[in-house]
């Protein structure tokens, strides 16, 4: 137990106990459900993680691959079909996988994210507009049947003829809820996206709304103990003291090797920093990558340069006892699928076993059944 210093200290919390990285790092690993694979149906596993981010389609499979006993694509690929799950811009206004309840109760909660996001990258090729007019007429277009948002932009500009089309399009994406229809997000299919509104493919009229604070609990229960500057990295939401400070006294709180304050659910699981974990695969975009402003307690600020790239991918990784330790790719051929590990430290005999073990039931699973597959290491800080 220390005293906190002076800028973080609780108002009511003289002595805080302080968590190590890896105290964090399998506190966060148990709700991410990666220190062991779970029986869960995919549905309540993305809910529980309040979604899985989705720029590109295949990512969600491996996500819930690796956290879900016996996971198969077309359990997901039903759930998206079947309209149970979608895929919508929300948290940090990039798309996420999410349940239809969720997009229903989360899409208003990041309203004001998607708009700071507008006025940020498109206020001046909108000027003079009324945008909540262009708005309207793009929710007709994409209820009247699904378009790309070229398409919408094309079709938006016949009537502003003195706009750029990108940035009609774009009211249209930040200000309507938009979800992306099949076959996008379907495994093994092709294809750009094409939107309609959340209302329109769900058979709703009105989105519900969910409020601030369960917004903050949610997090928690996925990626606690966390700081105020942790939530509102994930979200994109702002001003987020005050709502963690009404819920204080529902709350768990400790400080960090830094000395920030954390907060968490108290029922949630800390499990002991010895706590084995097993090697993982995570897909591109995982959100155990994105969701900390300190990231620390998953990989170094070295390996973090490792694994964002300048582009905006942020390439699928290997975990070794818990941490980022290097990056993973499949190529394929009509004959061949071949598994490539890149390696940031020198791993041990043992883990390299482990690693080929794990990534020849990753192939199982993400090559066709009826080629060769092959695990192949190169060499330790290659990238």
């Amino acid at each position: 137990m220390v005293k906190p210093s002076k800028s973080n200290a609780a108002p009511h919390d003289f002595m805080q106990t302080v968590m190590t990285n890896q105290e964090l790092n399998r506190a966060l690993l148990a709700r991410q459900m990666l220190l062991e694979r779970v029986r869960m149906p995919a549905i309540e596993a993305i809910e529980k993680l309040v979604g899985l981010q989705a720029q590109a389609p295949n990512p969600p499979y491996f996500g819930l691959w690796t956290r879900i006993k016996d996971f198969c694509h077309e359990e997901l690929t039903g759930l998206i079909e079947s309209r149970q799950a979608v895929r919508i811009a929300l948290m940090r206004s990039t798309i996420h996988l999410v349940s239809a309840k969720d997009c229903l109760e989360m899409r208003h909660a990041f309203q004001s994210v998607l708009e700071r996001g507008l006025k940020g990258n498109y206020s001046k090729r909108l000027t003079g507009l009324d945008l909540e007019e262009i708005a309207e007429a793009g929710r007709a277009l994409v209820e009247s049947a699904p378009f790309t948002l070229s398409e919408l932009g094309k079709r938006l500009h016949e009537r502003w003829d003195t706009h750029d089309p990108e940035a009609l399009s774009m009211v249209i994406r930040n200000r309507v809820p938009l979800v992306q229809v099949p076959p996008r997000g379907l495994w093994g299919r092709g294809g750009q996206a094409t939107y309609t509104t959340a209302e329109a493919w769900l058979g709703e009229t009105r989105l519900q709304i969910a409020k601030p604070k369960d917004i903050v609990l949610r997090y928690l229960g996925a990626f606690g103990p966390a700081t105020v500057k942790d939530i509102q990295v994930w979200s994109g939401l702002t001003k987020l003291r005050e709502v963690v400070e009404e819920l204080r006294s529902q709350l768990e709180t400790f400080m960090n090797e830094a000395g920030d304050e954390l907060f968490d659910l108290p029922e949630a699981p800390r499990p002991s920093a010895d706590t084995p974990c097993p090697p993982r695969f995570l897909g591109e975009f995982d959100n155990i990558l994105l969701s900390h402003a300190d990231r620390s307690r998953i990989m170094s600020e070295s390996d973090r340069k490792r694994v964002f790239t300048v582009n905006g991918i942020i390439r699928s990784v290997i975990l070794v006892d818990g941490f980022v330790r290097g990056i993973w790719r499949i190529d394929k051929t009509k004959e061949k699928a071949t598994l490539t590990i890149e390696p940031f430290i020198s791993l041990t005999a043992k883990e390299m076993d482990s690693l080929r073990e794990e990534g020849y039931k990753l192939l199982q699973f993400a090559a066709p059944k009826d080629i060769k597959t092959e695990v192949v290491f190169m060499p330790e800080g290659n990238t």
